[in-house]
């Protein structure tokens, strides 16, 4: 049936999920060595604002993915879990409704990321140069 994920392919893309996410972290690290050079380069207000607001905003974007990850994390080794038992149970259903829920939470995780990420871009750029 067209439409449909089967345990593999749920467990397999939240594997590449929270191997996203992992990159994730280390742009969020480089970032943060962004911001120290900034703070040591730019003593301006403008900065000094930016480095508060950006590093707040970085925070709250470490602390979803800790959050996914923890959660696709557990979900994956039920999927894994109930592969391996290879029985057709009332649980596939409850698998698919917290995958579209922790899809729909990713997707918006990767647009908040995203837009902040092209922000900060745009903000070091604007100073470092």
């Amino acid at each position: 049936m067209p439409g449909t994920l089967s345990v593999m392919s749920m467990h397999l893309r939240y594997r590449l999920w929270i191997a996203e996410m992992n990159a994730d972290i280390n742009v969020l690290r480089i970032f943060e060595d962004y911001m120290h050079e900034l703070a040591d380069k730019k003593q301006v207000r403008e900065v000094i604002t930016g480095i508060e607001y950006f590093r707040e905003q970085f925070m709250d974007l470490r602390k979803e993915i800790d959050e996914l990850r923890h959660e696709m994390h557990l979900e994956k080794m039920q999927l894994a879990a109930a592969a391996k038992k290879s029985k057709e149970t009332d649980q596939k259903i409850s698998f698919k409704e917290t995958y579209a829920a922790l899809k729909k939470r990713y997707l918006d995780f990767r647009k908040t990321f995203n837009s902040t990420k092209k922000e900060f871009e745009e903000f070091e750029g604007n100073w470092l140069n």
